[in-house]
């Protein structure tokens, strides 16, 4: 399930678009300012952002820019009332993917948020993955975050691969044993599951304490969230 955070400081717009997204699937944290959004963008990383372009606490072309940097690969539709060209043109300079203009359709809208998911499903190929600030160059084996290269040992990288390409789903203990150590039955594997965990978790997490990426789903195993 895609988690949308949508950023506005109509509480009465974050109210509809909160029932229309769920009605269609997708888990919708909301939040009427800037300040609230980085909250929740701390606590787990969101799928897509709809951010309103005027806050009480922050100018969203502004904020948009900042976002981009930061999190390159994550998908931002900006929400506005203003709708001349240049104001178009000057949202998706700053870095937006969309720009949807108030009031909107809900299908629409909904149109444009499967386009934007699926261009940055599609931007994980063979050759590379971006995810926030961690970068998989797969031809080299080579393992960035935020542009400083990781040391991963053989299994490590190994682990992060098989996340990336099982994203979202909820991995058990022992379907990574079957896909990383090929089934072997090594002494006391879940031990030697978790400690490989912890050490790829100091090496791509800020705060390995309180993930954003590898997630503990309890009494299931392990998710990598994007």
């Amino acid at each position: 399930m895609n988690k949308i955070l949508a950023v506005d400081d109509d509480r009465d717009i974050l109210k509809v678009l909160k029932a229309n997204l769920e009605l269609h699937g997708y888990e919708v944290d909301t939040a009427e300012t800037w300040a609230k959004a980085q909250e929740l963008i701390s606590a787990g990383l969101p799928d897509l952002v709809l951010l309103d372009v005027m806050l009480p606490d922050g100018d969203g072309m502004e904020i948009c820019r900042n976002l981009r940097k930061d999190l390159p690969q994550l998908p931002i539709i900006m929400l506005t009332a203003k709708d001349k060209v240049s104001d178009k043109v000057i949202g998706l300079e700053s870095g937006a993917d969309d720009y949807v203009v108030k009031p909107f359709e809900t299908l629409e809208l909904l149109a444009r948020i499967k386009a934007c998911l699926r261009r940055a499903a599609s931007q994980i190929t063979k050759e590379e993955a971006i995810i926030g600030n961690i970068k998989v160059d797969f031809k080299k084996h080579l393992v960035t975050v935020s542009g400083k290269k990781m040391g991963l040992t053989p299994k490590e990288y190994e682990l992060l691969c098989y996340f990336i390409t099982h994203r979202g789903e909820a991995l058990s203990r022992d379907a990574i044993r079957k896909a990383i150590w090929k089934g072997a039955q090594i002494y006391s594997w879940s031990r030697v599951i978790d400690v490989h965990i912890q050490h790829l978790r100091q090496k791509l997490e800020k705060d390995p304490t309180n993930p954003k990426y590898i997630l503990t789903v309890p009494g299931a195993g392990y998710m990598f969230k994007d």
